[in-house]
């Protein structure tokens, strides 16, 4: 059991294993396939701003579905 003396209540050590999985995994969600739609169209074209711009936009589209995301997970893991 972890305590945080900011709450003055105990958390399972579970359920902090588990937060951390679920922010990992989500982190890679958000990242990997943003940074590969980047490296593709950079290294396959050599247009950094067409890459840019598709790789930045693909980001904040798994951004906007953080939250579903992130229960999706969070009811996977539990």
């Amino acid at each position: 059991m972890a305590n945080f003396p900011s709450e003055k209540k105990k958390v399972p050590t579970e359920v902090i294993i588990n937060t951390i999985w679920v922010s990992t995994f989500l982190a890679m969600i958000f990242t990997i396939p943003a940074l590969g739609i980047f490296l593709g169209i950079y290294y396959g074209t050599g247009n950094l701003v067409l890459g840019a711009v598709l790789g930045f936009s693909t980001h904040f589209v798994a951004f906007a579905f953080s939250s579903r995301i992130s229960k999706f997970l969070t009811k996977i893991m539990s």
